[in-house]
């Protein structure tokens, strides 16, 4: 199993948490990764674009010319397509981006980024923040005992730790997230990250 120091909020040693190998430990497959944050930026997309086509374009409604005559190509409308002010062919139109990633692979993906980070030393583990009220001042007293004051950090800590998420969210160079919130683009996108023990017990329920 894999083992993991666990630290208090001055970054001294308290204790280890011994957790599974097939959460922490795996081969990373950077392909599922790849795939389930395209899925996730894709279902971000307001897909709100819009052009006109041909229907959709103002006037139009009389024959340019006659049909015959003039020398010209035939034309029906003013608003063809191939005419200045016209429609436009193949224009995009609201739609959604999103696509369906199993359920499997989502979580797999997630195993893949914890494991990575725990191979490389970027995945931190503190008992709890212990913070009575909310307090930036002693967030970022925390942050920087941990050594994580000048590096972008994910923190995630439990549903109903309201103190340090009050707290956390107020530092530039950290996302705070819960354990329900926990997705694999928010792991990704950051060089380090910082779980609370409840937090990482609950990950391993989940994903294991």
């Amino acid at each position: 199993m894999a083992t993991f120091a666990i630290k208090d909020t001055t970054g001294k040693k308290v204790g280890t948490a011994k957790v599974a190998d097939a959460v922490f430990a795996i081969e990373p497959n950077v392909y599922v990764v790849h795939q389930v944050v395209r899925s996730q930026m894709a279902a971000r997309r307001s897909g709100t674009h819009q052009t006109k086509t041909r229907g959709f374009v103002s006037g139009g409604g009389a024959k340019p010319y006659r049909q015959k005559g003039t020398g010209r190509a035939r034309a029906g409308s003013n608003r063809s397509p191939l005419w200045t002010g016209g429609g436009v062919i193949f224009g995009p139109h609201p739609r959604s981006y999103a696509f369906k990633v199993p359920n499997k692979v989502v979580k797999l993906a997630m195993r893949s980024v914890l494991s990575d980070r725990a191979a490389d030393g970027a995945l931190h583990v503190v008992d709890s923040f212990g913070l009575d009220e909310p307090s930036t001042k002693k967030a970022v007293a925390i942050v920087k005992a941990l050594g994580l004051e000048a590096t972008k950090v994910t923190v995630v800590v439990a549903s109903d730790d309201v103190n340090a998420i009050l707290s956390l969210r107020n530092l530039p160079k950290v996302r705070v997230i819960t354990t329900n919130e926990a997705n694999t683009y928010d792991l990704v996108d950051s060089a380090a990250l910082l779980v609370t023990k409840p937090a990482l017990d609950y990950l391993e329920g989940v994903l294991a």
